[in-house]
């Protein structure tokens, strides 16, 4: 198969000069996914573009990355797919060159603030959710997370409360053909544990709603991996996938504590037999916030994670 040979600077200069999908190579010029290191296995595995950051790298050059280092989807943040619409160019366009490329939109990274106290910011956080849609929808994303923010301080909500909050969040994202995911955050004081996305999820009165879990977060929030067992493939349509030091204990981690998978100390043979046995068809994405990752070069850093992942999830 041959492979591509375009240098970094042609690249980024093509890449921001051309119409997406004109100049672009086909998918005939590109290395599948399949060609990657690592066992056959039933997940897909993903890029959370926060993973190369810090390279400062715009929305298209993100996905032609991850295509190139043969990952087999992506999961964007809101903030870059609205920097690329300023710019002028199409999501609908980027979208079908993933399509094309065999790279599938897994998910989208956005914060709306549907947990807030204040009812004045929900209400304003959910309008700007329903124009959100039309740009999931143009790049054919699958997904949203939507983790606690603007309620990392806020104590004592109530579960209940909660899922009642998360109702029309899921009802916007459903009728828009979007799953909502609702994702733990560790550090926070609402919505820290596994078990409350678990509950909002299933008690929002909205079927289909899902949880996203984190490798880092379980260990920060302290819920740890035994809790993945309750869930299933429907129930926890992605993970995300990174590590962390044994060094530090879990309550002091912070988000730049996160490494490679299996560079850290995360049990891996665990985590590999739950999420193998409980959900074999999870998409498995790479979400990392390191700072030396983002001094590396970003194809250098994917191939390196995806090579990572791919070997902690062959743990026996």
């Amino acid at each position: 198969m041959q492979r591509l040979t375009v240098n970094s600077q042609n690249r980024r200069t093509i890449l921001r000069a051309s119409a997406f999908g004109m100049l672009l190579p086909s998918s005939n010029h590109l290395v599948n996914a399949q060609d990657s290191v690592g066992p056959k296995t039933r997940h897909r595995f993903c890029l959370n573009t926060a993973t190369i950051r810090g390279q400062n790298l715009p929305l298209d050059e993100q996905f032609y990355l991850a295509k190139q280092a043969c990952y087999d989807g992506i999961e964007p943040w809101l903030g870059d797919m609205d920097k690329y619409r300023d710019s002028g160019k199409s999501l609908n366009d980027l979208g079908k060159w993933a399509k094309d490329n065999g790279l599938a939109v897994e998910g989208c990274i956005g914060f709306p603030e549907w947990l807030s106290n204040d009812a004045t910011r929900r209400e304003k956080s959910l309008e700007q959710l329903k124009r959100d849609m039309e740009k999931l929808r143009e790049l054919g994303c699958r997904r949203i997370a939507a983790p606690p923010a603007g309620a990392t301080q806020e104590k004592n909500i109530n579960l209940l409360e909660a899922a009642s909050r998360f109702n029309p969040l899921a009802k916007i994202c459903l009728q828009a053909g979007i799953t909502p995911l609702v994702e733990i955050w560790g550090f926070s004081s609402a919505l820290n544990r596994l078990g409350d996305a678990l509950f909002i999820a299933s008690e929002c009165g909205e079927a289909g709603a899902s949880v996203l879990a984190d490798i880092y977060h379980l260990q920060k929030g302290g819920s740890g991996i035994s809790g993945l067992r309750q869930l299933g493939t429907q129930s926890m349509q992605i993970l995300h996938v990174n590590d962390y030091p044994g060094r530090v204990i879990p309550k002091d981690l912070n988000d730049s504590d996160r490494v490679f998978p299996g560079d850290g100390s995360a049990p891996w043979v665990d985590i590999t037999k739950v999420v193998t046995e409980t959900s074999p068809d999870c998409v498995l994405s790479l979400e990392l916030f390191n700072r030396d990752v983002w001094k590396m070069k970003a194809l250098d850093a994917l191939k390196q994670g995806l090579a990572k992942m791919k070997k902690s999830f062959s743990k026996q």
